[in-house]
């Protein structure tokens, strides 16, 4: 039975669902879970698709008007399809389990096209900009994490100097691109890549970092973990970095931000329930 996928909720689901992956897939699948949180994907995400979708948080949900649309990745024999990100021109990136792996993949007027960066075991396809460069992440044979940048039908890898594993996770319009990496002595840091010069980004006073949002005015948000193990959402704008906390929660999680500077990400309460949540900032 073919299992239908929509959005960034339904990661966890699918891989708690007891569908069947590889050694290889389920190391790396869970290994970058568990990056960003110690609880599964399912309890994490939440309802974060909804908080995207219908752009409320803490409130009475409205009965939005959407005609939803199935995407299964391209060829036969499909467990799982994930589609992660799209820009303004409706182009679609995820990636999919088959048979044998997991690929990336870009939907393009209907067209799908299987990304697999030369010589990867795994590719995942997790951001898309207007201009339709690609970034994400690939596991080679020695099971190394690489981000990667997909333009014009070129790859290439985005290593940051001195990490272990990299992962791509945004990019803008500008070409800034943002992710997280572990370094020789296995501490998570958040970066930006920005015209070929890396920056670490490590909020004030955290042991581990993430960055996962860029828009394009260069504002980041992401996640870190502070000295007690509590994991904070963060906005990093022009310099200075502002703790993302939903009132109440125990844990926050920022993934997108938009040209607006609306916020978008999940949060846990205190009866361990996860919840999506839109910031918008107040003027």
């Amino acid at each position: 039975m073919l299992k239908h996928c929509f959005g960034l909720v339904v990661i966890g689901d699918c891989l708690a669902n007891g569908q069947k992956t590889t050694p290889s897939q389920h190391s790396w699948l869970v290994r970058r879970s568990k990056l960003h949180s110690d609880r599964p994907f399912v309890e994490l995400l939440g309802l974060v698709a909804l908080g995207l979708l219908l752009g409320v948080s803490g409130q009475a949900m409205a009965q939005p008007n959407y005609n939803y649309t199935t995407l299964d990745g391209p060829g036969g024999g499909l467990t799982l399809t994930f589609a992660v990100g799209i820009n303004a021109s409706g182009k679609i990136v995820g990636y999919y389990l088959d048979a044998g792996s997991v690929h990336g993949f870009l939907l393009d007027n209907g067209s799908y096209t299987t990304l697999d960066v030369p010589g990867s075991t795994l590719t995942r396809a997790q951001g898309i900009n207007d201009s339709g460069q690609i970034v994400g992440y690939y596991v080679d044979a020695p099971r190394t994490a690489h981000g990667f940048l997909l333009d014009n039908g070129s790859y290439t890898t985005l290593d940051v100097p001195g990490s272990t594993f990299t992962f791509a996770s945004g990019i803008n319009a500008s070409g800034q691109i943002v992710g997280d990496y572990e370094d020789a002595t296995g501490t998570q840091h958040g970066f930006l890549l920005d015209n070929g010069s890396y920056t670490t980004l490590d909020v004030p006073g955290s042991t581990v970092a993430s960055a996962f949002g860029i828009n394009a005015s260069g504002q980041i948000v992401g996640n870190y973990t502070d000295a007690t193990g509590i994991l904070h959402g963060f906005l990093l704008d022009q310099g200075v970095y502002s703790t993302l906390d939903v009132p109440g929660s125990t844990r926050t999680n920022a993934v997108g931000i938009n040209a607006a500077g609306q916020i978008v990400g999940y949060y846990t309460d205190a009866t361990r329930i996860s919840h999506g949540f839109l910031a918008t900032p107040v003027p």
